[in-house]
């Protein structure tokens, strides 16, 4: 599927939940690891707030925690100190309202596509006609109707990707995780998904928070970037980003802007 960028606002999506406030606030949080008795520190006092409706992303070199900070706002792991809050509220392990996509597929080979994307919405006890509509629109959001009976097994790496965006998105989570979701996909599908990742957060008030090795990725997806240093991580520096989407990767403010962010990442490793 490769539909044009438009610069036309894209239409409202059905929400499942009331509209709410959902700043995520990360104040002094550190994470370390034990194996073999020796201590890791992947995370030293990492402060970040992001605002409701926001589109951050956090760029650094590799091994600098940008994937453990995601799954400690996810709930998956805690955090050695410091503290996490979504809406005021501490995380304290994972919520249907934060929706986390990671770059491996994470599908069930023995679902549908259909039924890959209705699993949390079966989980969560949405009556079947519901479920069904939601389902449906899912999948005509990410271009995959006509796959619907499909298993995993017959798709592209970027039809499963779509699959589970739409499964994140299904259960309408007012956050959206993302770890490298577009990083095992070929150039021209990573072009697409993200376009169609813009639409659909211009089409909701989801706040997302993503992580990407991609700076060209970050400078045309992100209202604000943070960059971290390398290990232990910490958040070094954030550059906001005004220019308004789709965003030209031609123009000399893209163009400098993605020097400038590398040269910084390089200096942290």
């Amino acid at each position: 599927m490769g539909r044009p960028a438009s610069s036309c606002p894209p239409p409202r999506l059905a929400t499942m939940r009331d509209s709410t406030d959902t700043e995520i606030a990360i104040r002094g949080v550190s994470k370390q690891y034990e194996r073999e008795g020796r201590v890791t520190t992947a995370l030293r006092d990492v402060s970040l707030r992001v605002s409701s409706g926001e589109f951050v992303t956090v760029v650094g070199p590799s091994g600098c925690g940008k994937t453990t900070l995601l799954r400690l706002v996810s709930g998956l792991e805690p955090p050695t100190d410091g503290d996490i809050t979504v809406s005021g509220k501490p995380v304290q392990g994972p919520d249907p309202n934060r929706g986390t996509v990671f770059q491996e597929y994470h599908l069930f080979p023995w679902l549908t596509v259909r039924e890959n994307v209705a699993f949390g919405l079966v989980e969560r006890g949405v009556p079947a006609a519901e479920r069904q509509e939601r389902v449906r629109e899912m999948l005509a959001i990410i271009g995959l109707s006509d796959f619907a009976d499909a298993y995993p097994k017959e798709l592209s790496g970027g039809m499963k990707q779509r699959v589970g965006l739409a499964r994140a998105l299904a259960v309408d989570p007012a956050i959206l995780l993302l770890d490298e979701p577009f990083g095992s996909v070929d150039m021209q599908t990573r072009r697409q998904l993200q376009r169609e990742l813009l639409d659909i957060w211009r089409g909701t008030d989801k706040t997302v928070l993503f992580v990407t090795h991609d700076i060209e990725e970050a400078v045309a997806l992100s209202d604000r970037i943070v960059i971290m240093s390398g290990t232990p991580g910490r958040v070094r520096a954030t550059v906001s980003v005004a220019e308004s989407r789709p965003r030209n990767r031609s123009a000399q403010w893209f163009v400098d802007l993605v020097e400038t962010l590398f040269e910084r990442i390089e200096s942290q490793t």
